[in-house]
C-alpha cells in the first residue's frame, strides 16, 4: 500500500504545480523590488537626518546661535526629514537698518541660547538660529514677513502654527519669557542664567553715597526733609510715571519703537490696546505732566 501511494502523491503535486498561475511570479518579483526600494529609501532618509543633526551639533559646539542664509534655512529647517525643534530669530542687525530693538532682542536671545548650550540638559532636540534680513531676504519674502525682530518655532514635524510665533509686542523679549514660550511649544525647560551685572549695584551705591554726602554737608540744616512741597512733587512724579506705564515697561520689556525693515518707517505708538512701546509711555508721561 505504501509503495503504490507514493506515486499517487507525486502525481497530485505535479498537478498543483501545473495549475499555479504564471502571472504570480512577476507580481512577487515586483513586490520584492518594491520592498528593496522602500528599505533603501528609508536608509537614505535616516542617513540624511543623521548628517543634518551632526552638522547642527558641530555648529552648536562653536556657537550657541548659528546664522543662516536662504539655502541653509531651506535645507535644515524647511526640508524634511527633521526630528528636532528649531528656534529662529528673524532680525535686522546691520548698522544701516538702525534697529535698536533688534540689538536688544539679540542680547536676550543670546542669553537664552547660552543658558541652553551650557546646561546639563543640552541635547540635539533643540537648536537656536538666526536669519538676518540682509543675509536672507528671500526667507523674509517666502514667509511674508515685514517686521523684525520676530521669533518663530519650527517643530520636528509639520508646519508652524499660529502659536509657534512669539507674541513679542504683548509679552516682550526677555529671555525668561522666551524660555517659557519654548517650554510650552517643545516641553524643553531652560533655566536662564544671566551673566553678573554690577551696574545696578554700583548705581545704588553711588546714589546712597550722594544722599549721605548731601545730608552730611547740611547736617546743621535739615529742614528741607520736612518740606511738604518737595515731597508732593516727588509723589506726583511717581504717580505720573506709573500712570504712563513705566512699571508695565519694566515688567514686560517692550521695544522702544518699531522700525519696518523694508521701508525704514518707525512707529512710536502701538496700534493695539493690549501693548505699547517705551516711546509711547514717554509721550504719555510728558502729556500728563
Amino acid at each position: 500500500m505504501g509503495a503504490r501511494g507514493a506515486p499517487s502523491r507525486r502525481r497530485q503535486a505535479g498537478r498543483r504545480l501545473r495549475y499555479l498561475p504564471t502571472g504570480s511570479f512577476p507580481f512577487l518579483l515586483l513586490l520584492l523590488l518594491l520592498c528593496i526600494q522602500l528599505g533603501g529609501g528609508q536608509k537614505k532618509k535616516e542617513n540624511l537626518l543623521a548628517e543634518k543633526v551632526e552638522q547642527l551639533m558641530e555648529w552648536s559646539s562653536r556657537r550657541s546661535i548659528f546664522r543662516m542664509n536662504g539655502d541653509k534655512f531651506r535645507k535644515f529647517i524647511k526640508a524634511p526629514p527633521r526630528n528636532y525643534s528649531m528656534i529662529v530669530m528673524f532680525t535686522a542687525l546691520q548698522p544701516q537698518r538702525q534697529c535698536s530693538v533688534c540689538r536688544q532682542a539679540n542680547e536676550e536671545y543670546q542669553i537664552l541660547a547660552n543658558s541652553w548650550r551650557y546646561s546639563s540638559a543640552f541635547c540635539n532636540k533643540l537648536f537656536f538660529s538666526m536669519v538676518d534680513y540682509d543675509e536672507g531676504t528671500d526667507v523674509f519674502q517666502q514667509l511674508n514677513m515685514n517686521s523684525a525682530p520676530t521669533f518663530m518655532h519650527f517643530p520636528p514635524k509639520g508646519r508652524p502654527k499660529r502659536a509657534d510665533t512669539f507674541d513679542l509686542q504683548r509679552i516682550g523679549f526677555a529671555a525668561e519669557q522666551l524660555a517659557k514660550w519654548i517650554a510650552d511649544r517643545t516641553d524643553v525647560h531652560i533655566r536662564v542664567f544671566r551673566p553678573p551685572n554690577y551696574s545696578g549695584t554700583i548705581a545704588l551705591a553711588l546714589l546712597v553715597s550722594l544722599v549721605g554726602g548731601l545730608l552730611y554737608l547740611r547736617r546743621n540744616n535739615l529742614e528741607f526733609i520736612y518740606n511738604k512741597t518737595g515731597w508732593a512733587m516727588v509723589s506726583l512724579c511717581i504717580v505720573f510715571a506709573m500712570t504712563s506705564g513705566q512699571m508695565w515697561n519694566h515688567i514686560r520689556g517692550p521695544p522702544y519703537a518699531h522700525k519696518n525693515p523694508h521701508n525704514g518707517q518707525v512707529s512710536y505708538i502701538h496700534g493695539s490696546s493690549q501693548a505699547q512701546f517705551v516711546a509711547e509711555s514717554h509721550i504719555i508721561l510728558v502729556l500728563t505732566s
